[in-house]
């Protein structure tokens, strides 16, 4: 691929009617390479700012044409610099975040640059809500086109499962409505690996009532607590329960704090009495902080912020496990982490985190029937490091490596699912057929006939041979 030149910078730039275009030298320009993770910055040749569909087209088909390398980046969390170009022309969705709701259909659509909160707070005007990220500065974009884990998932599944259609600006430019009755093949592609096939700049969600208020805070516990704290995790979220709780554990030193914690962060549909009465145990193991109330729901989303904050450096690597986990597994993870954050002080911020969300919505839907095909009741977790100092990408990469390597006897994926998490796998670490499954042959037909150059490549990309082109 060919990095942009001041020539076709500045060619590129007479084509478009309403964007903002940034090079180098623009005083605008170092705000937007900036990413969620300083190490998955790159200095972009060209950054164009678009505020319609247009201008998208334009642009996605003069990189194509040019063979120019092209990056899109709405929220910019992707730790793997996915949402980056290294000389080339990027893609900045962040002037199109417009969101509106229809009361009767119950539906919520979001332009492809908008965050969660964005989307949370329209539905929540509306008194609805809809299956969405539990960070909520987190782009609608890439956690959508991987699939979609929320507090919600156990009632309504994932982001994907919710998603009615969507627009999108495939490699020769042309922009298309997607959805099960126009372009299905397209529309089954990117619900689960659409970071392959294009630019999705609107994305129209089921939304659900959400009137009342709901269950949720942080309940931090001393370390010794961790075993119990796993085994009411394990029963919280059982197969057999209704998937109207959940709770994230958290292995770590909580930010402003010194000393190791088990921190969780709980979440319920449920009355305010049944909250209480599915809390109970937990509750009983005498948490050092708890601040567990009744709040609106387009504000849960915004109680993991203060983990996830932006800056410093970060290398993510997912894991997957099966129910019950075993105590003893999770106690060894939190001991080599201890070690680690021990060692090094720039590490302090590094966590591990377990998900426990009910599964049964999830694996309720056929592996085939869209590109994802994480379809069985594995859950997710993650160990995520971090640090500031450049010189230290290569140990503390090494050290996340190293926690992962401990998970891989927690994975069982079955003959029929694979069992790992793509939004939660950096691009490299797994492949494709890891990620999709038997969906990958498939994909690899429609990536020939909607993107046979490969210049959306920058997230687990799918490869096709030449026969197929």
């Amino acid at each position: 691929m060919n990095s942009i030149t001041p020539e076709t910078a500045q060619e590129l730039t007479s084509f478009l009617t309403d964007s903002v275009v940034l090079t180098p030298d623009s005083p605008e320009y170092a705000a937007s390479v900036k990413r969620w993770s300083d190490s998955a910055e790159k200095q972009a040749g060209l950054v164009v700012i678009p505020t319609t569909e247009d201008d998208i087209s334009t642009t996605v088909e003069y990189a194509h044409l040019s063979r120019i390398d092209l990056a899109v980046v709405g929220g910019g969390h992707a730790t793997s610099g996915s949402g980056s170009t290294e000389g080339g022309i990027l893609i900045d969705l962040t002037r199109m975040r417009k969101v509106t709701a229809d009361d009767k259909a119950k539906t919520i659509t979001a332009q492809g640059g908008c965050l969660w909160e964005h989307v949370d707070k329209t539905a929540g005007e509306h008194g609805l809500a809809t299956v969405g990220g539990v960070v909520n500065h987190t782009g609608v974009g890439g956690l959508t086109l991987g699939g979609g884990y929320g507090w919600l998932t156990g009632q309504y599944g994932l982001v994907v499962d919710n998603l009615i259609s969507a627009r999108i600006v495939v490699a020769d430019g042309r922009v298309l409505a997607v959805s099960k009755d126009a372009h299905a093949d397209l529309f089954w592609a990117i619900r689960g690996a659409g970071h392959n096939f294009g630019v999705v700049t609107e994305f129209t969600l089921q939304g659900y009532d959400q009137k009342e208020d709901v269950s949720a805070g942080v309940v931090a516990f001393a370390p010794e607590k961790l075993e119990e704290i796993i085994e009411f995790a394990n029963q919280l979220v059982a197969d057999e329960t209704d998937g109207r709780a959940g709770i994230y554990v958290f292995m770590g030193i909580p930010p402003g704090q010194s000393d190791l914690a088990i921190t969780t962060v709980v979440f319920s549909t449920l009355s305010e009495e049944e909250s209480q009465k599915r809390f109970a145990p937990l509750m009983a193991l005498e948490p050092i902080l708890s601040t567990v109330a009744r709040t609106p729901y387009h504000q849960v989303n915004a109680l993991l912020n203060g983990i996830a904050v932006h800056g410093e450096r970060k290398a993510m690597k997912g894991f997957s496990y099966t129910l019950p986990l075993q105590p003893e597994s999770a106690r060894m993870m939190l001991e080599e982490l201890s070690l680690i954050v021990k060692s090094d002080s720039d590490l302090v911020r590094s966590f591990i985190v377990l998900e426990f969300i009910n599964a049964s919505r999830v694996a309720s839907v056929p592996r085939n029937a869209m590109a994802f095909a994480n379809r069985g009741h594995s859950r997710n977790g993650g160990v995520w490091v971090w640090w500031a100092d450049p010189n230290k990408d290569a140990s503390a990469r090494a050290h996340a490596r190293y926690l992962k390597g401990l998970t891989k006897n927690l994975e069982r994926p079955s003959d029929e699912n694979v069992a790992i998490y793509s939004n939660f796998v950096e691009t490299g670490d797994r492949s494709p057929g890891e990620l999709f499954g038997d969906n990958l042959p498939k994909l690899q037909k429609l990536k020939a006939r909607y993107d046979p150059d490969n210049i959306f490549n920058k997230t687990h990309p799918i490869h096709v041979s030449e026969s197929l082109v």
